[in-house]
């Protein structure tokens, strides 16, 4: 997916218009994106019953308010999108640790690669200049159970980075 996401964009950069947010101008890209995170996420409820966590992760609460989401900056959202992002992919990375069900492990490799892919996009632009990445100070909690790792992820995807992909490509697209 990396691989993917990076060629997208190398494609869609255009001589005098170079701007990473013009790939964000096909809508398609990110309903494929929300897709594979509801693949992900019942690919993982499919395998064999999982026991809780024995050391909980810790994951974003990504919910959020549209009107207080629009009133952001796209450097404001896009930080805020990262830090979740991280978040994410170092749950998933303990999650793998400590999951020994080829299955289940699959599923939280591809996510974990997703959540990197995603995070590696969103470090090659900002908008404002000043120090690079402020501290993390997301709302979070606990969770022991594998599904809410990849429930978070899907709702992250289908919210602020959907949102945040559309806000985007109004900027960038004609």
């Amino acid at each position: 997916p990396g691989l993917l996401l990076l060629t997208s964009f190398l494609l869609h950069m255009k001589a005098g218009r170079a701007s990473p947010a013009r790939l964000f101008c096909d809508t398609r890209l990110i309903h494929k994106y929300i897709g594979e995170a509801k693949d992900m996420e019942r690919k993982a409820s499919q395998c064999q019953a999982l026991p809780p966590l024995a050391c909980p992760m810790v994951l974003p609460l990504v919910d959020f308010s549209l009107k207080q989401w629009r009133a952001k900056t796209n450097e404001t959202k896009r930080r805020e999108i990262l830090c979740e992002l991280a978040l994410l992919a170092g749950a998933a990375t303990g999650a793998r640790a400590e999951v020994t069900q080829e299955c289940a492990g699959r599923q939280l490799g591809l996510l974990q690669r997703h959540a990197d892919s995603f995070l590696l996009l969103l470090q090659t632009f900002s908008w404002q200049a000043g120090p690079q990445e402020p501290g993390c100070s997301l709302r979070s909690m606990e969770h022991a159970q594998l599904a809410g790792i990849f429930l978070t992820y899907r709702q992250l995807v289908q919210g602020k980075l959907r949102f945040f992909f559309h806000d985007l490509a109004k900027d960038a697209c004609e």
